[in-house]
């Protein structure tokens, strides 16, 4: 026959099961510093709003969908005109000339008539020396302002500008992950501090009345009617201090988990929160599983960046498609410019004017590098919408394995609790029947372990309850509680 268990035994199995759900929650982080002032009490409301304004992720996504935000400024900035004003100095070593070359003038012969007769002139080569004409002097200045529209592209501006709202609508998904993920760990961690309470406290509790018991067990083996023997007593002795050290660490845990709170809430590793709860709600609710799928999709943060992925892939597609396409763009130039020369080509006609054209650029060959580029692009768009059929899967999955968890944690916190209730009568009618001899002390060491962890059970459920309510917000977002009915 298998070997029954002592009470020692099924007190140490006991304490694993206490402890396991509370190690669980619990992250490791440094022993508070005795010399911190004391321990503010918050409410959970208090620590969501301290870890929002304290927390370093929520700048950093902040500054993200800033980043994105200003990248879409930049994509829409292409449709609008692009004006500039330059204006400059020069000073040239030598002053710009321009030097006619020397040539020889022919006249023909001819007479000219005077009142006695004409006077004949021969024929002659006239020649012009070379000549070295100043067209500016040393020192310009320079002004203009040009304009330049682009006003026909293939769709490359509005593909671009999609691709950019795309990468807004992922980093604002982002700042809601973020305020999701952040709510999510602060709940865990506040009700972990409160069962982390309720643990000590469960442990104090069963330490006294254990200690009453062994006081008990102390006088009537000593001048009771000889039931109770020495044995008992030491047994008894023996499950008093090994709560007494599980108290201890109960104690350390607590603190654990008031210091892991407050980091998770921003503070620093020094101070502690101490939770303002008294013990974790249960809030049942009506949930149908289709109806909560299907909000899923619309709430999900998942769902949500994969369909602004895709979006910015479809734009990716749109801009490279654009290459097939001539771009047409108009330009328009005012300039001015300053020299101290008044003749040359430093005249006041020169000196000041306007020009404006229109440009067309028609992409004949490319070597296929378009064609490459728009498959490339609508590869990885069907890519990804192979992975939004997967992604739709996985969602259901996930809330239906959330959904199930806390219906298997609804029905498992209604039986620990009536058996909890059942475990406290039991203990409270063994102690009474031990005063009167009527049991004996394994009988009564039995029913305050079974109490002790039938209540310890029953707190891990509740908590467990209210943390697969927090996973699924995070899964669904918080709207989708709006919806839901308490299950009555």
């Amino acid at each position: 026959m298998r070997p029954q268990p002592t009470p020692s035994n099924a007190w140490r199995l006991g304490l694993r099961l206490v402890l396991a759900p509370l190690l669980a929650v619990l992250p490791a982080c440094a022993a508070p510093d005795p010399a911190s002032p004391a321990c503010p009490v918050l409410t959970l409301d208090q620590c969501l709003r301290s870890a929002m304004e304290n927390n370093h992720r929520r700048p950093a996504t902040a500054l993200g969908l800033e980043i994105a935000e200003a990248q879409h400024r930049q994509a829409l900035a292409g449709y609008w005109p692009q004006l500039s004003l330059q204006a400059g100095f020069q000073h040239d070593s030598k002053q710009p000339d321009f030097l006619f070359p020397a040539s020889n003038f022919a006249l023909p012969a001819q007479a000219i008539p005077t009142p006695f007769g004409s006077i004949p002139i021969p024929a002659q080569t006239l020649q012009i020396p070379a000549q070295d004409v100043k067209l500016l002097d040393r020192d310009t200045t320079s002004a203009s302002v040009n304009a330049s529209w682009l006003l026909w592209d293939g769709g490359m501006r509005r593909g671009l500008a999609r691709q950019a709202q795309g990468g807004v609508d992922v980093a604002k998904a982002e700042v809601r992950r973020t305020d999701l993920e952040i709510q999510d760990s602060v709940t865990r961690m506040f009700y972990g501090a409160v069962l982390a309470r309720q643990m000590h406290q469960l442990g104090d509790d069963t330490l006294a009345r254990m200690d009453a018991t062994l006081s008990l067990t102390e006088t009537m083996y000593k001048e009771g009617s000889g039931r109770v023997k020495k044995t008992d007593y030491l047994d008894n002795k023996i499950m008093v201090e090994t709560i007494r050290a599980t108290v201890a660490l109960l104690e350390k845990n607590e603190a654990m988990a008031q210091a892991a709170l407050a980091s998770t809430m921003g503070l620093g590793w020094r101070q502690n929160v101490v939770p303002a709860a008294q013990e974790i709600p249960f809030e049942p609710y009506a949930m149908d599983l289709d109806t909560l799928v299907t909000d899923a999709y619309q709430w999900n943060l998942d769902w949500q960046e994969l369909e602004a992925g895709i979006r910015a892939l479809e734009g990716a597609e749109t801009t490279a498609r654009s290459g097939h396409y001539p771009k047409l763009a108009m330009t328009v130039e005012v300039k001015q410019y300053w020299n101290g020369y008044q003749a040359g080509l430093a005249t006041d006609q020169n000196k000041t004017g306007w020009n404006a054209g229109i440009g067309l650029k028609i992409p004949l060959f490319s070597g296929q590098l378009v064609t490459s580029q728009v498959r490339e692009a609508h590869a990885r768009v069907d890519k990804t919408r192979q992975d939004q059929f997967l992604l739709k899967e996985g969602i259901g999955l996930m809330v239906k394995n959330t959904l199930l968890g806390l219906k298997a944690a609804g029905k498992s916190m209604k039986a620990t609790g009536a058996a909890m209730d059942a475990a406290i009568e039991n203990r409270d009618l063994n102690t009474r029947a031990y005063q009167s001899e009527l049991v004996d002390t394994q009988d009564v060491i039995k029913a305050q372990l079974l109490e002790s962890l039938m209540t310890a059970q029953h707190l891990k459920d509740r908590f467990d309850h209210i943390t697969l309510q927090s996973q699924l917000t995070l899964l669904v977002g918080t709207e989708v509680w709006k919806n839901l009915k308490i299950d009555q």
